[in-house]
């Protein structure tokens, strides 16, 4: 089986859109010929809302994954069908409230979605992990398991300062759970960015000083969208949702960069 690329979208904060860049990544990775598997470890389920998949059958969720009797069939739905062939989701929901006091109990607790996707693997070429919007215990769980971490913020003050909060957590966690090799930070992405907004305007001309500074790839930003939002409540990517519009190349940098990733993982 090939290497694949294991990315988690972490954050700290509310509403930073993480969920929607984590399913429009998955479908435009699809669009290049990428096989992609979405996990889903937010309680509210966000992610499975805009895949369109709330409300359809599945033979499990992402707590299955984290208990103790998994054994390997991850309960996996597709996406999309009839568009692509290439995605599927593992649902989230109300259920991981329960997993979370469970990963509080175990030993190995922060490794268990590690574990599993090294006992069991996925045979995707991209996994991504859509996670909860707070650090613990589930996004720990996802560091754990992750070869790469995209830091979405929303280019507001306060959102900013809890993404220094969200990368000072990255290394301290790293370094605290001797992950080695240490997760690559792909980049730092602003969303829900409006260019008519002085404020944001601002932050965004900052950031990537801050970046280059940390050694942190900056990623131009992924804008406030009707169309994105209107695709979202849809249950559909922008791709299929209106795959003319200018917002969907917002999301192009960071594709070309995970696939640039995955190759050289596989020496290609």
């Amino acid at each position: 089986m090939s290497v694949n690329l294991i990315l988690s979208i972490e954050t700290n904060a509310g509403g930073v859109a993480k969920s929607t860049v984590s399913y429009n990544l998955a479908y435009e990775l699809s669009v290049r010929g990428y096989s992609v598997a979405l996990l889903d470890i937010d309680p509210n389920e966000s992610l499975t809302l805009f895949c369109g998949l709330r409300e359809v059958e599945a033979p499990g969720t992402m707590a299955d994954v984290y208990e103790p009797e998994f054994k390997g069939n991850w309960p996996l739905v597709t996406a999309w069908q009839g568009k692509t062939d290439k995605i599927q989701v593992c649902k989230g929901g109300k259920e991981l409230h329960e997993t979370i006091r469970l990963i509080s109990k175990d030993l190995r607790g922060a490794y268990i979605l590690a574990d599993r996707l090294s006992d069991y693997p996925l045979p995707q070429d991209f996994v991504i992990i859509d996670c909860p919007a707070t650090l613990e215990p589930l996004p720990l769980t996802a560091l754990a398991a992750s070869t790469h971490v995209l830091i979405p913020i929303q280019p507001e003050y306060k959102a900013s300062q809890s993404a220094a909060a969200m990368i000072e957590w990255y290394y301290d966690n790293c370094k605290r759970l001797r992950l080695k090799p240490t997760p690559k930070i792909i980049g730092i992405v602003p969303t829900r960015w409006k260019s008519d907004w002085g404020a944001h305007r601002s932050i965004v001309e900052e950031l990537p000083v801050v970046c280059q500074n940390l050694g942190i790839q900056y990623f131009s930003p992924i804008r406030e969208s009707a169309d994105i939002l209107n695709a979202s409540g849809r249950g559909l990517p922008l791709g299929i949702y209106r795959p003319g519009r200018e917002a969907r190349a917002d999301f192009l940098p960071i594709v070309d960069a995970l696939i640039q990733e995955l190759k050289v993982m596989r020496g290609q």
